[in-house]
């Protein structure tokens, strides 16, 4: 400030001198005006530099100005450098926010005061049909097409949520999508989706396995009912007593069995996936389970039926030698139930080319047909009610074999059609198999 008054005062004191030289005395105050008026045409010209540097507001380049005016743009290029700094520095927030929200599971909608799209993630746009960059500025409610949407849209009640049909694999298998809308600011609304298929399909299964279980439960239970009624009611000779005891005994041996194979399957659910620490030889598990088999196929078939041993190199698994020993005795159990008396049933471990140990399962029974291949992991899931019943299966062997296949890192295989009996695979990865 000392320094443009200086200017000044020396600019008015120069046109005075000049005044008073070049003429009379009178052109002495005329001269020290016109120093006035230079000084200021000179200041007014620095401070429209500053002004134009302020309006591109760009600090890489500073104008070279001296005085007051030099330390106002050192002064405004500092400050412009923190404002900067901070708007970077929000920017990274807002985009670090933006792409939490993208990596969200829930799908977000930022709609305006009057329903249009104003930002969408990816996940939403999945959920509800629509592209999250051509259609920013639309109407929501023309973008889903529901009318339980656009009900819900003009009710203006948004305190619940909604579910409507989303795009799906196949037109017959939408997706259902869950909706809520939360208002904020002003009259702006924030609308959340969430995939809830998955959900609900948990919610129908847990209700049909509940079902299953009551039923397969519920039979027996009706039975030794019954017996025990009869027998404590009317009296019997002892060939009577000993038929209806040996028909109780076999009802409560079926809902024990019943029991046995729920409590396996919530253990293999329910418990981490067995370790690489273990390794069994694939003969000793294989003439465990054939014998179990062939004492089976004496106790249920006449005649019983002809279970032969592939023969083929023995060789080193890996995992838990119960659950495989259990899903091998399943897979040999099932081929006897249902394979008629005096048949053919052959079982045997395989070493594959790649690697891979399979355990192999082959029957000449009924058969069956292709329709039912899919489903026969399912739990309960029978392709012949009343044959499962008669043979004592309690319709979860193949879901042990599954589980049991899964978490040692396989698969299930079946191959079968009507009439020429049923083939049953369990794949082990290479990972899990060790040749001697």
């Amino acid at each position: 400030m000392i320094r443009r008054l200086v200017e000044l005062l020396l600019l008015v004191f120069l046109g005075a001198v000049w005044g008073w030289y070049s003429a009379a005395a009178n052109w002495t105050l005329a001269g020290a005006l016109l120093g006035a008026v230079v000084w200021s045409i000179f200041d007014g010209l620095r401070a429209r530099h500053m002004l134009r540097w302020l309006n591109k507001a760009d600090v890489t380049r500073t104008p070279n100005l001296s005085g007051v005016w030099g330390d106002l743009i050192d002064r405004n290029r500092k400050i412009l450098k923190k404002l900067e700094k901070k708007a970077q520095s929000s920017d990274a927030r807002l985009e670090d926010f933006l792409a939490a929200i993208q990596a969200s599971p829930n799908g977000v909608v930022l709609l305006d005061a009057l329903g249009r799209i104003e930002w969408s993630n990816l996940t939403a746009a999945e959920h509800l049909g629509f592209d999250p960059q051509r259609d920013l500025g639309q109407y929501v409610r023309n973008m889903v097409r529901s009318p339980v949407f656009t009900a819900y849209m003009a009710s203006g009640d948004y305190n619940h949520e909604i579910q409507i049909d989303g795009p799906g694999p196949k037109p017959s298998q939408p997706t259902k999508i869950s909706l809520q809308i939360h208002p904020y600011g002003k009259k702006k609304k924030l609308l959340l989706s969430r995939d809830v298929t998955a959900v609900q399909l948990a919610d129908t299964m847990r209700r049909d396995f509940v079902a299953n279980v009551s039923h397969e439960i519920r039979t027996p239970l009706t039975v030794l009912s019954g017996f025990v009624e009869t027998m404590q009611s009317i009296p019997l000779d002892e060939s009577d007593r000993t038929r209806y005891l040996g028909l109780m005994s076999q009802q409560a041996q079926r809902m024990q069995t019943l029991v046995s194979d729920l409590l396996t399957l919530s253990r293999l659910e329910g418990s981490p996936s067995p370790g690489a620490g273990e390794w069994i030889d694939s003969q000793e598990l294989l003439t465990h389970v054939v014998q179990e088999a062939r004492g089976l196929s004496q106790a249920i078939a006449r005649p019983a039926h002809v279970i032969e041993i592939d023969e083929a190199p023995a060789f080193w698994v890996s995992g838990a030698k119960s659950e495989l020993l259990s899903a091998m005795s399943n897979l040999l159990s099932n081929a006897v139930r249902y394979t008629p008396g005096g048949g053919q049933i052959r079982a045997g471990w395989h070493l594959q080319s790649d690697g891979r140990g399979v355990f192999s399962v082959a029957d000449s029974g009924p058969g069956i047909a292709a329709e039912h291949l899919p489903r026969l992991t399912e739990r309960f899931y029978r392709v012949d009610r009343s044959r499962s019943r008669e043979t004592g299966g309690t319709g979860l062997g193949l879901a042990i074999v599954k589980h049991v296949a899964q978490r040692h890192g396989g698969q299930i295989q079946v191959e079968s059609s009507l009439g020429e009996g049923s083939t049953f695979h369990m794949a082990l990865p290479a990972s899990r198999v060790r040749a001697r």
